[in-house]
């Protein structure tokens, strides 16, 4: 294949269907992916898949689930997800069988331009030209490279009128916050801050500021989706991380002692739970205020970082992992009861065998966000507003994870002021650590308008973009769950084909006949 008609950048599971949708209707069709793997999240380690409103699967995303049935031969959906070497097989299986050429292992360096249109990217290994382009990478490098507009983080209440954007409230109890009082410092009140706290912005008194609503770039807490199980047989002990410090987890230390009232500390630290998933695994979330997010701050380099810094954000974010979990089995800081219970955890031996068990993909959780020809937000999905040409239907809560763990005064515990003080008072209240930005709002489903994945046209004329969709950063929160995004892939995979082939741009591609050829593959609009 000299040049494709379409060439989708990023193997992720929306960059598969991207790449299967558009040779089913008819183009040649490339995929090239920067790593060694196929299915990005899908087989990196989210094996619980958030799936919202089950009648919101079709197209070729329910074919994919329809084959994770059929290889554990059950019914459709009865686990919650495959085995991430399952799911890179049977994705790889469905690039194969549609015909698309699958490049590994080739990053993308920059794209070649003329004027509005893509002529080639430029990768690791030389030009690839194409006729269309989908980029279906989980940061968006190649709308980026290509001088489409984007945002990054969270914005302010203001940009569009969101009732949940910007800063939260430090303090907003759940079961991603802490239940009881911790000092964020190492000695004391006077002490620097403990490891895996980030500094809080200051007001003019110098006293950690709320600023709530604002926009200040944020972005979820990223992280490693681990696969484990208790099954010796299939297990990977752990060992002792290079330049391990268990002093690094004071603050762990202090909540473990101060909270201990827990019966299951599988559960409640790492939301394990026994045979989730076949073969006696389980695919490890981020459960509790301490968890495996690391909340930090550090992913904030990390969408416009260039590799060497997108490399050391995931070796520390692995290194945390790594450590996080020897600390847990093995410190005696940690009540023995703990240690018991997951000493009996182990990385699994036949997954992710290329890199010792641990996951190939970093749980990205958002990154840029194309500013486009139409912006998904808060009010389209909880007004479910009609869109003219919907190509997928939503239905994820919108799921906005941690962005920080940080700290403010508690007032409510403010020292007695002297009666004879005249000036402002030292300090207003207790200091108190806290995890900050955490959104969790139920929602019915939703339609997702074929605007939100097109550039405008003074931008890009032949690029379709189904992750790094345009929408604000709360409606994204819910768009992003991987049946939504390979859903949006399928879409953008047959609108390149109709593009390629019909000789015109992605804006003017007939979406009457997009939505006949997504409701006739099955695909809810």
């Amino acid at each position: 294949m000299s040049e494709p008609d379409v060439l989708v950048y990023g193997a992720t599971g929306a960059g598969v269907l991207a790449a299967v949708a558009a040779a089913e209707a008819g183009a040649t069709v490339r995929l090239v992916e920067p790593g060694r793997h196929v299915g990005g999240m899908v087989s990196g380690g989210l094996s619980w898949t958030d799936v919202g409103t089950l009648e919101a699967i079709g197209g070729l995303t329910r074919r994919f689930y329809e084959l994770v049935a059929k290889h554990y031969d059950i019914g459709l959906f009865e686990v919650p997800g495959p085995e991430p070497h399952v799911a890179e097989n049977l994705l790889t299986s469905m690039l194969a069988d549609a015909g698309v050429d699958l490049v590994l292992g080739e990053r993308l360096i920059d794209a070649e331009m003329d004027g509005d249109r893509i002529r080639a990217v430029r990768t690791t290994g030389g030009r690839r030209p194409a006729g269309v382009f989908v980029d279906a990478g989980y940061e968006g490098d190649l709308l980026a490279a290509a001088g489409v507009p984007y945002r990054v983080g969270r914005e302010s209440r203001e940009l569009h009128g969101e009732i949940w954007a910007g800063r939260q409230p430090a303090y907003r109890p759940s079961r991603h916050n802490f239940s009881v009082i911790l000092s964020p410092f190492g000695d004391g009140d006077s002490g620097g801050l403990l490891p895996f706290i980030r500094p809080p912005e200051l007001d003019r008194h110098g006293w950690p500021a709320e600023r709530l609503g604002e926009g200040d770039g944020g972005l979820q807490a990223y992280g490693f989706r681990l696969c484990m199980t208790d099954r010796p047989a299939n297990g990977r002990p752990l060992e002792e991380p290079k330049g391990y410090d268990p002093a690094r987890f004071e603050l762990l230390r202090r909540y473990l002692t101060a909270d201990p009232a827990h019966d299951s500390a599988e559960g409640w630290l790492l939301g394990l739970r026994r045979d989730l998933l076949p073969g006696g695994k389980c695919d490890v979330n981020s459960v509790g205020p301490f968890s495996l997010n690391l909340l930090d701050g550090s992913n904030r380099g990390y969408p416009d970082g260039d590799e060497e810094t997108r490399q050391e954000i995931r070796d520390r974010h692995l290194a945390y992992s790594h450590e996080l979990l020897y600390y847990l089995q093995n410190d005696d800081g940690v009540p023995a009861w703990i240690r018991e219970q997951l000493g009996g955890w182990f990385l699994c031996a036949d997954e992710f065998e290329d890199t010792d068990g641990w996951p190939h993909q970093l749980y990205v959780r958002d990154a840029r966000r194309m500013v486009g020809a139409a912006v998904l937000t808060e009010h389209d999905l909880l007004n479910r507003v009609r869109q003219p040409d919907t190509i997928a239907v939503g239905s994820y809560n919108i799921d906005i994870r941690e962005i920080e763990r940080t700290w403010r005064y508690l007032p409510e515990y403010l020292d007695p002021v002297p009666a004879s003080a005249t000036g402002p008072v030292s300090r207003p209240g207790v200091p108190a650590v806290f995890n900050e930005g955490y959104v969790s709002v139920g929602i019915e489903p939703y339609a997702i308008p074929y605007r939100a994945v097109v550039p405008s046209a003074e931008d890009c004329v032949n690029l379709l973009v189904p992750i790094c969709l345009s929408a604000s950063h709360v409606a994204f929160a819910s768009a992003r769950t991987e049946p939504t995004l390979m859903a949006l892939g399928q879409a953008t995979g047959v609108a390149a084909a109709l593009a390629a082939i019909g000789g015109t741009s992605v804006q003017r591609v007939d979406v009457g006949r997009l939505q006949e050829r997504l409701a006739a593959d099955g695909q809810p609009l």
